[in-house]
């Protein structure tokens, strides 16, 4: 039995562009970010904290309007995590989210960090993204720098991934 050939993933809406985060994009992140803080899939991130890791987050616009965001944080010499990766429900499926994550991808490129992860519920994605299922216990940067403050912490159920760059 043949395999079903996985589905191209969109093209970005023509008008959307990732760019980095500024000041001015403190509100409509922490809007965003909350938004799903809310409904237990991201950890939430307050006004201040944004105004302080505002470099790490690059954005994703539509006609003007943020309409995605990621951040990059280094965990060590040689690995990032890619996190408060969210996008408008009606932006899904469009390859928005996808062109956010290659921005990340690049900038962990840029500053030579050969390893990306993330904790996701979103498992699909990543893969289509080019990342792979691995245990969490062997992020132990991860462990120690978060999941220590999460409420989550003994019944973590999002999934560890893993993408390793050339």
């Amino acid at each position: 039995m043949l395999a079903k050939p996985r589905p191209a993933e969109p093209e970005p809406t023509s008008a959307a562009i990732c760019r980095s985060a500024t000041l001015e994009d403190v509100e409509p992140l922490y809007l965003m970010i909350e938004e799903y803080a809310q409904r237990g899939i991201m950890l939430p991130r307050s006004r201040k904290v944004l105004e302080r890791q505002i470099d790490q987050f690059v954005v994703a616009e539509v006609n003007g309007r943020v309409v995605g965001c990621g951040s990059l944080c280094r965990l060590g010499n040689d690995l990032v995590e890619i996190r408060s990766l969210g996008l408008r429900d009606e932006c899904k499926g469009q390859g928005i989210g996808s062109m956010i994550v290659e921005e990340l991808t690049k900038e962990a490129r840029r500053q030579k960090i050969p390893k990306i992860m993330a904790l996701t519920y979103a498992v699909n994605f990543f893969l289509k993204n080019g990342f792979h299922i691995v245990n969490k216990e062997i992020f132990p940067e991860k462990v120690w720098t978060d999941c220590v403050n999460c409420s989550k912490q003994h019944a973590c159920d999002e999934i560890a991934v893993l993408k390793m760059l050339d």
